[in-house]
This record gives C-alpha cells, sequence and structure tokens, in this order.
C-alpha cells in the first residue's frame, strides 16, 4: 500500500515557475516507478511525466518535455515535478500517481492516486 501527498501547487504568471511535491508512506515505496498526471476543467486525465524506481529512467508527455523535470529522493521517499516555463494551458489539478511496473501502461493510469494540487497559469 502506498499513500501519496502532493503540495506546491498555485498560481503562477505565464512563463513563471512552480515546483511540485509528493510524499509518499510506505515501506515499498523505492520499488515504485512514480509519476504525474494533470486533468484540466472539462478533459480527460492526462499523463505528464513517471520516472523509474532507480530514477535511471525518465519518460516526459511531449507537451512537456524540455519544460518539466521530474526526480526523486527515494531516501526521503519523494517525488518533484519542476515545473518551468509555465504556460495558460498548463492549468489543471496534478496528480502524483505510482506504478508498479516501468512500461507504457503508466502513461494510461496508475496503482495509487494522490488528491491532487491545482495548478493555474495565468496568461
Amino acid at each position: 500500500q502506498v499513500q501519496l501527498v502532493e503540495s506546491g501547487g498555485g498560481l503562477v504568471q505565464a512563463g513563471g515557475s512552480l515546483r511540485l511535491s509528493c510524499a509518499a508512506s510506505g515501506r515499498t515505496f523505492s520499488t515504485y516507478a512514480m509519476g504525474w498526471f494533470r486533468q484540466a476543467p472539462g478533459k480527460e486525465r492526462e499523463f505528464v511525466a513517471a520516472i523509474s524506481w532507480s530514477a535511471s529512467s525518465v519518460y516526459y508527455a511531449d507537451s512537456v518535455k524540455g519544460r518539466f523535470t521530474i526526480s526523486r529522493d527515494n531516501a526521503k521517499i519523494t517525488v518533484n515535478l519542476q515545473m518551468n516555463s509555465l504556460k495558460p494551458e498548463d492549468t489543471a489539478v496534478y496528480y502524483c500517481a505510482a506504478h508498479r511496473s516501468w512500461d507504457m501502461s503508466m502513461t494510461k493510469g496508475a496503482d495509487y492516486w494522490g488528491q491532487g494540487t491545482q495548478v493555474t497559469v495565468s496568461s
């Protein structure tokens, strides 16, 4: 069992930066791939980024590649999403996710979800 709690959301102007954090609990955290999804109003939840359990592999959605960076600290049991050059279309609720396996299914869903944190980018 893994519990996830996000923090760091807020309001920022276009071009600005935000850093999201996800605190995890559970002894098996280091064995899970971790990721972030987002859901904008009226849209389906979409994959943003993922990082393997060892942090040796990362994967990003095309829409955020080059602007967002995912990282994790297994000692602190956290996963972070550094978001730079934010755009109004990045406005969404961002969800932390935990995945038992590192494969393309991690872009479709997750085994565990956080409760979400709101990110709003003003133009």
